[in-house]
């Protein structure tokens, strides 16, 4: 009988661990601490200010929403800053060692397997960048060029898809993080960078010569992309689409967007430029947590 309460008590401790690691709210209220991901070079969404300090449209609504966790934990919580990368974003939120992911990720099905998202924040179309001297303006011009793109991202697999990409024969270079896969393109390494838009619009407002880089060619898929978290993490989930929900409603997110994509932003004052668009605007509102399958549906 001892040994069958012995390991009835060993389920539960073990069980109410378990539990607590898919209750964000529960974990940061015993430790007081809440790790927030972020992206180094993730255009205006999240981006490196340098001294471990970051920014951006992403950045900010998980302060909003760690302001509202905060509430409901009863208590302050320090924020660390975690810079995650394309290839180890997921399992970090996985493993518990990030708790809110606050950057670039597109909600798609394979990902909903794995973790949770937040409602759409911003919906992305994926374009190509190129040097603006090069006379490329379509995927049809990429038959034997170099493309870079981002280790761990889906955008070079949806410009394969793509029917107008049928018969194109291209070289697929990878850059770690976002930035490097401009430096690919800025250093002519690369032909033209995959990505998405806001992406490339970021990361070229804050390069050495802006006017030296253009955005063309067909948009390649229309994707929605979300704050992740861990999955069935019921507590956090609400409030962060309740927070997201609010500021749609009371009309902070559209100056969050202006603030972050129309106006200069840190560190050089430069414009993003990209004004939001119907494709975020239907998502706004509609808020939903749809995968990018549910896009593109006819």
């Amino acid at each position: 009988m001892k040994k069958h309460l012995l390991a009835l008590a060993v389920l539960a401790i073990a069980g109410g661990a378990f539990a607590q690691a898919n209750d964000t709210v529960a974990k940061v209220k015993a430790s007081g601490v809440i790790t927030m991901g972020v992206r180094d070079s993730s255009g205006a969404l999240s981006y490196t200010l340098g001294d471990g300090k970051y920014a951006g449209y992403h950045v900010e609504i998980c302060q909003r929403i760690i302001a509202n966790v905060e509430k409901a934990a009863g208590r302050k919580l320090e924020v660390k800053y975690l810079p995650v990368t394309s290839q180890n974003r997921i399992p970090l939120v996985q493993n518990g060692t990030v708790d809110i992911e606050c950057g670039s990720t597109t909600n798609n099905a394979t990902r909903q397997k794995d973790v949770s998202f937040a409602v759409t924040t911003f919906v992305e179309e994926v374009r190509i960048a190129v040097k603006a001297n090069s006379g490329i303006t379509s995927i049809s011009q990429l038959n034997g060029k170099n493309v870079a793109t981002t280790t761990g991202t889906t955008s070079v697999q949806t410009l394969r898809k793509n029917e107008r990409a049928q018969g194109i024969d291209f070289k697929e270079v990878f850059g770690k993080d976002h930035a490097d896969s401009f430096l690919l393109l800025e250093s002519g390494r690369a032909d033209a960078f995959v990505m998405d838009g806001a992406i490339l619009a970021g990361n070229i407002a804050t390069s050495k010569n802006p006017n030296d880089f253009k955005i063309v060619g067909e948009i390649l898929s229309v994707e929605p992309i979300a704050i992740m978290m861990r999955k069935d993490d019921a507590a956090l989930k609400k409030i962060s689409d309740d927070t997201i929900k609010d500021m749609i409603k009371s009309g902070d997110m559209a100056k969050v967007w202006d603030k972050w994509f129309v106006q200069p932003i840190p560190p050089k004052n430069t414009r993003v430029g990209l004004p939001v668009s119907e494709s975020t605007k239907a998502a706004w509102a509609n808020p939903n947590d749809k995968p990018m399958e549910d896009y593109a549906k006819k």
